[in-house]
């Protein structure tokens, strides 16, 4: 069976740390959600609301297992659409969605410690000018409906860093709807026809692909549970071109696992 595409509208209720880099004491956000994530936060939902001993690698391979594929998910202040993609316009795009804060650890409970100073950007709930702030992107589900146990948990999901002072939490605004298209894109099962100069719209795997933009190496956390390591070990580094590169001629693409995406030969 075809797998059916899901549009899925968020709206952000605390500001958002997509961990990306470091230059300098900034902590650099990335301007979308990747689908590692949406998978890790559903991954960590379902494990804690079973709350039976339930193994994380187990609950995360159930769910590559039932949900083939998801998008990306790109801020934006109209709930019907992406309106402003982070590569249109850089400036514009980081004045509306992006902020900062800046922290510091404290040498005797009174005075900064030297060298500790940092600053850890965000994508905000609201934009500089007062509009919420929506997360948009699709689930691609293998038999046409969710399972009720993950369309609850969609409700409940937290994403990206700080998690602990409360960043990262969602609502779910409206969806999962059936969707024909991704993003504007005619979809073929869970294969996405790109047209030429059209910009790719997740981290795609470089081997053999020719487009104009960014390569980096994709790097995520992993969690194994068997020897209590929480999110410290870095998974297998994938050569990609980034979210914005252009392909230089039509391609039609499968959305893999963690949503990368992966030229059909």
């Amino acid at each position: 069976m075809s797998p059916t595409a899901h549009r899925i509208v968020f709206r952000l209720c605390a500001p958002l740390h997509s961990g990306w880099r470091k230059l300098g004491n900034l902590q650099q956000t990335r301007p979308y959600v990747t689908g590692r994530m949406l998978w890790g936060a559903l991954t960590a939902r379902l494990v804690r609301d079973a709350n039976n001993g339930a193994n994380y690698g187990e609950v995360g391979q159930n769910i590559d297992e039932g949900f083939p594929a998801f998008s990306y998910f790109y801020p934006s202040v109209n709930p019907k659409k992406v309106e402003l993609w982070p590569w249109d316009d850089p400036e514009l795009f980081s004045w509306l969605f992006l902020g900062s804060y800046a922290s510091t650890a404290l040498r005797d409970g009174h005075s900064a410690e030297e060298g500790m100073l940092h600053e850890t950007e965000y994508i905000a709930p609201r934009t500089r000018d007062d509009r919420p702030v929506y997360l948009i992107g699709y689930l691609l589900e293998p038999s046409g409906k969710f399972q009720s146990e993950w369309h609850q948990a969609l409700s409940r999901l937290q994403l990206g860093g700080e998690r602990g002072y409360g960043w990262g939490r969602l609502a779910v605004e409206c969806g999962p709807e059936k969707n024909k298209k991704l993003f504007g894109y005619h979809m073929d099962a869970n294969r996405v026809i790109v047209p030429k100069g059209q910009p790719l719209l997740a981290h795609t795997k470089a081997d053999g692909l020719s487009c104009t933009g960014t390569i980096e190496p994709l790097v995520g956390r992993v969690t194994d549970t068997a020897s209590g390591s929480f999110g410290k070990n870095p998974s297998e580094a994938v050569i990609c071109w980034v979210p914005g590169s252009k392909a230089n001629q039509e391609i039609k693409f499968r959305i893999g696992p963690k949503g990368i995406w992966e030229k059909v030969s």
